[in-house]
């Protein structure tokens, strides 16, 4: 699964989109974030991991990494 498809599910379930999202991001990790420019990540494959977690940890979730 990618992280555009785990982030939208993680939106899903809390009931956000990208546009509700942005302003959260911005004001959590206190670096400049749109709706776009998450959008564009999101589509190019850029989005850094750190940014990933940083969402992850925003909306509650953890990342886990079994193998």
């Amino acid at each position: 699964m990618t992280a555009k498809e785990q982030l939208k599910i993680m939106l899903l379930k809390e009931n956000l989109t990208i546009k509700d999202l942005a302003p959260r991001l911005a004001k959590y990790t206190k670096r400049h974030y749109t709706a776009q420019s998450i959008s564009s990540k999101l589509f190019n494959g850029t989005l850094r991991y750190n940014e990933f977690e940083d969402i992850a940890n925003l909306l509650g979730y953890k990342i886990k990494v079994e193998k």
